[in-house]
């Protein structure tokens, strides 16, 4: 079994045994039962799938195929193209949708949730902020995970430095700590 395989099955059991504990605590039952492994489970998740080899997507195939349950795969754009090769996985792919990036009015709208989601006051009308927030466009092009890596690098600049402002050159910072194609 795979380190892919073991991680999912480690995590299965504990979705089932924290229902079964749920079972316990909240209607008293003495001796619940234990859900199988993937008894519990209605959805998986895998992100990132690119960085998986081969190997990997065969056992998450292979979970699919033998269990009742729907398995959502996130990747880079071109990544149906490379499932493509798989014919064994790749007929099992329900459909596959890009998503495009976040239209400019959206992309304010996760900025405004962004600041205040570190505490801090977006100011439109100050200069300060409108340069940051038009940088911030410029960087992302209004990709979404690349909004978020991004703030990361932000709030952690701001920590660093005790700040308590987003400037141009904080973003310029966050953005040089990233590794990204601009």
């Amino acid at each position: 079994m795979s380190r892919v395989s073991s991680d999912i099955d480690t995590i299965t059991s504990r979705i089932g045994l924290t229902k079964a504990m749920n079972m316990v605590l909240k209607y008293n039952q003495e001796d619940p039962p234990v859900p199988k492994t993937y008894e519990a489970i209605d959805l998986i998740i895998v992100d990132e799938i690119d960085r998986l080899k081969l190997q990997h997507l065969e056992q998450l195939r292979d979970i699919y195929d033998r269990n009742d349950l729907a398995i959502v795969l996130i990747g880079m754009p071109g990544i149906e193209k490379r499932l493509s090769r798989y014919p064994q996985l790749y007929s099992r792919i329900g459909f596959a949708h890009e998503f495009d990036n976040l239209s400019k009015n959206e992309t304010h709208h996760i900025l405004e949730y962004k600041w205040s989601d570190l505490g801090i006051d977006i100011k439109l009308e100050g200069f300060s902020d409108y340069e940051a927030i038009t940088t911030i466009i410029k960087i992302t092009k209004g990709n979404f995970r690349l909004i978020h890596r991004l703030f990361a690098q932000i709030d952690r600049i701001l920590r660093i430095n005790q700040m308590d402002k987003i400037t141009v050159e904080v973003v310029e910072a966050a953005r040089d700590s990233l590794v990204i194609d601009i």
